[in-house]
């Protein structure tokens, strides 16, 4: 049996990392900059940015998978499927969403901070470029931020999914 207050916070956690993970895909589906030419910019012109978006539907989704048994599990404090596969699934699906969002920030926040450098150090003269470019950095730094928050619910998810499953193990000796 698990405590109320364990079973909640896992509810919560996981209602966190839907929000900033659908949170961080919208600032960057919507991501897209015209440059006083007429030609746009779009997130998808990066392939880390693509990356991003990607991982963050899956925790998106993962989430929404989760959600319903969240909710049982916090208002009744036992699982709704009891022959231990969903403590199993939570403790593997927590780790590889965890380890999939760190991968995504990684690569979205150093997109952001090189590409940023790289346009102040070597791009001189023209402001239009620089300024467009900035927006759109600035914005794919500000939803790695928000995949940050995901990622580090995801994590605290993942430290009670497994306290939780070592909890229900039995001792062989």
């Amino acid at each position: 049996m698990v405590t109320k207050g364990v079973a909640n916070s896992m509810l919560v956690l996981r209602i966190v990392a839907l929000a900033t993970s659908a949170a961080t895909m919208a600032l960057l589906v919507t991501n897209t900059y015209t440059f006083q030419n007429g030609a746009e910019l779009k997130y998808q012109d990066f392939n880390s940015y693509s990356l991003v978006v990607a991982i963050a539907a899956i925790a998106c989704a993962y989430c929404i998978v989760q959600l319903p048994f969240a909710i049982y599990y916090a208002i009744r404090q036992k699982r709704l499927i009891n022959n231990g596969f969903l403590p199993e699934f939570d403790f593997y699906g927590d780790k590889v969403t965890s380890l999939i969002l760190g991968v995504a920030i990684g690569a979205g926040f150093a997109v952001s901070v090189e590409l940023k450098k790289f346009i102040d150090e070597r791009i001189k003269g023209s402001d239009d470029l620089k300024s467009t470019y900035r927006k759109l950095l600035i914005r794919g730094f500000v939803s790695c931020a928000f995949l940050l928050v995901t990622f580090l619910s995801m994590a605290f998810v993942s430290f009670i999914s497994s306290n939780n499953r070592t909890k229900k193990q039995l001792n062989p000796y």
